[in-house]
């Protein structure tokens, strides 16, 4: 016997080994590709909300209890919208929130704005978040 193949067989290097090794490898590597399909069509499924874009354009602090957001609603048309606007302070806690519900237009692009009551006074208002209805 070759001194190799006694060093290989002390060290558990075989060819048997090295096989399945290799499967081993390949198993791996069809379940990752497996997963990150799964991942793609099941990331890219709701095509619902991707039809709707909401962006805040300005805010106004009208006194220390009332601020007024203007934003914007970019969806298709005939579908409803439901947004929820808030109003913080300077420490990012929300003194001021609503929900406000729009109806469907005949334009896909639509400003809107908002007054907001305020619990204490804010420094900034803006959309938390817009669905669709």
């Amino acid at each position: 016997m070759a001194v190799t193949e006694t060093i290989d067989r002390r060290y558990g290097r075989s060819p048997n080994r090295k096989r399945r090794d290799r499967w081993w490898l390949i198993g791996a590597a069809l379940a990752f590709v497996a997963v990150f399909t799964a991942w793609v069509f099941w990331a890219g499924w709701d095509n619902d909300q991707a039809d709707l874009e909401a962006t805040d354009t300005a805010y106004n602090i009208v006194d220390a209890h009332h601020v007024e957001i203007t934003f914007t609603l970019n969806t298709s048309t005939a579908r409803p919208v439901t947004c929820a606007v808030q109003a913080l302070n300077e420490d990012f806690a929300i003194v001021g929130w609503r929900i406000v519900s729009f109806p469907a237009t005949e334009t896909r692009v639509t400003t809107h704005s908002e007054m907001i009551r305020t619990t204490e006074p804010s420094n900034t208002g803006l959309i938390s978040s817009c669905w669709l209805s």
